[in-house]
């Protein structure tokens, strides 16, 4: 096959993600407040080598070296969070000045850079005074939410256009309070699943919150896909994967989209289903300017649950497979399931083990491929009718990989946390390359290079 090029509509969004606890520090500067992630780090035994998110990678106080590095890699969008702690050091009542001024300042800075904000109002990292009322289990923190919410739309609402409520709230639930290996830690089968019905309810109230502030702003959500996959076409294997992904996807994607939860999952849970009151489902399910979808792998599931290794796949760090094919089968899915808004991919990418040579360079050919090989596919996806407005590798930077600490490094920018210093990895060279072509061009050796649904895309830079 002869190398090929894959070109992008004129105004498709490229950027880049993180989030404030795994890349601000200044845990406890400037009136921020305790957060669950504070201390849950701070407990020993919860996370690899004993690490926590004090100082990260210093971007409270670094913020901005850190966009100019954005602004030499050519990102036209960067997509952050803000710490509630922050700006509300005990969750509600009243706002610490200094905390918010840190995210004007940072917002101020990224449109001078001409970077376009992307903020998500919740990526994990819960108030401890509001955990210790009952946290994500307590319905009456989803009012806090839209309180926060509110707080921040009228703050920084003139300037920033996207809000996303939450960042996965499966694995909010599911880690935070089923397998307890993420903050707060909690192993409680029906906690989790009323957490899980609590935040879509926090959502809904916190997008009601933004419309109020700020009429025009974009408002939507941030979902992982993690697609479940028959490891044969047998009756047996093709009804578990579709369990699995009603209890997991299905859980939050029908509620939102559809009005409900899916009747299988709804079904299988039993006693353990959560309490949904009068008006929760029009609540959930009012109307998304878009819809955020991180993936990063799949699962294979067979007769005796899943398969793992899969034979022939390559894994990353964190030993998940790489499957960028499932990428677009997940997108495919996802636009004949459900009406859907416009799409961005919110988190896309991978850790491996990346080392400085003694030039002073960081080679990382491999997450290079992984790149190729997924945009190939979301690209095709957006052939065959997907509406996908942006892409946001993850991450900007190496950073706090939360319970993995900072052994797992997924950035396209490498930081040596002893003394802060930035590398632009390889993988961040050739990502600012196909930001300004718009486009790369696809070798002949990937591992989606022989895709037989490259039909139909370019040929040829544009």
């Amino acid at each position: 096959m002869t190398n090929r090029w894959i070109s992008f509509p004129d105004d498709f969004v490229w950027g880049a993600a993180t989030s404030a606890y795994q890349i601000e520090g200044a845990w406890n500067e400037d009136g921020k407040g305790e957060s669950i992630w504070d201390r849950f780090s701070h407990s020993a035994g919860r996370i690899a080598n004993g690490d926590t998110g004090d100082v990260a990678c210093d971007h409270y106080h670094r913020f901005a070296e850190d966009i100019e590095i954005m602004r030499r890699l050519g990102l036209r969008a960067y997509r952050l969070s803000i710490s509630w702690p922050r700006v509300l050091p005990s969750g509600s009542g009243p706002a610490n000045q200094r905390g918010l001024d840190f995210y004007d300042r940072l917002i101020d800075a990224l449109l001078a850079a001409n970077i376009t904000p992307h903020v998500t109002l919740y990526h994990w990292d819960l108030p401890q005074k509001l955990e210790d009322i009952g946290g994500w289990g307590n319905r009456d923190v989803c009012s806090h939410f839209a309180d926060f919410a509110a707080l921040m739309a009228h703050r920084l609402g003139d300037r920033v256009r996207h809000f996303s409520t939450l960042n996965e709230p499966w694995v909010i639930a599911f880690h935070g309070h089923q397998l307890g290996d993420n903050a707060p830690g909690k192993r409680n089968s029906r906690l989790f699943l009323q957490v899980s019905h609590n935040l879509l309810v926090a959502h809904g109230l916190a997008v009601q919150a933004i419309r109020a502030a700020q009429p025009l702003t974009q408002v939507g959500i941030v979902l992982i896909q993690w697609p479940w996959e028959p490891a044969t076409d047998s009756a047996e294997d093709v009804s578990a994967a579709e369990l699995a992904w009603q209890r997991t996807n299905g859980w939050f994607l029908s509620p939102l989209l559809s009005g409900y939860y899916p009747h299988l999952a709804w079904e299988s849970y039993q006693k353990l289903a959560p309490k949904v009151k009068a008006g929760d489902l029009a609540l959930i399910g009012q109307h998304l300017d878009f819809l955020g979808i991180n993936y990063y792998s799949r699962s294979l599931l067979g007769k005796k649950g899943m398969v793992n290794p899969v034979a022939g796949s390559e894994y990353t760090e964190m030993g998940w497979e790489i499957h960028p094919l499932a990428f677009r089968r997940v997108l495919t899915r996802l636009n004949k399931d459900y009406q859907l808004p416009p799409i961005y991919i919110t988190e896309n990418g991978a850790a491996f083990r990346d080392e400085v040579s003694s030039d002073g360079c960081v080679q990382d050919a491999r997450r290079v491929q992984f790149l190729e090989d997924h945009l190939l596919q979301l690209r095709q996806a957006m052939n065959e009718g997907v509406d996908v407005r942006g892409y946001f590798a993850w991450s900007l930077m190496d950073n706090f990989e939360w319970a993995h600490g900072f052994s797992k490094r997924f950035g396209l920018v490498y930081i040596d946390y002893q003394s802060q210093r930035r590398i632009v990895k390889e993988s961040g060279h050739w990502y600012a390359a196909l930001i300004r072509a718009n486009g790369y061009e696809l070798a002949a050796t990937g591992q989606a290079g022989d895709d037989p649904g490259l039909a139909g895309l370019s040929t040829a830079p544009v």
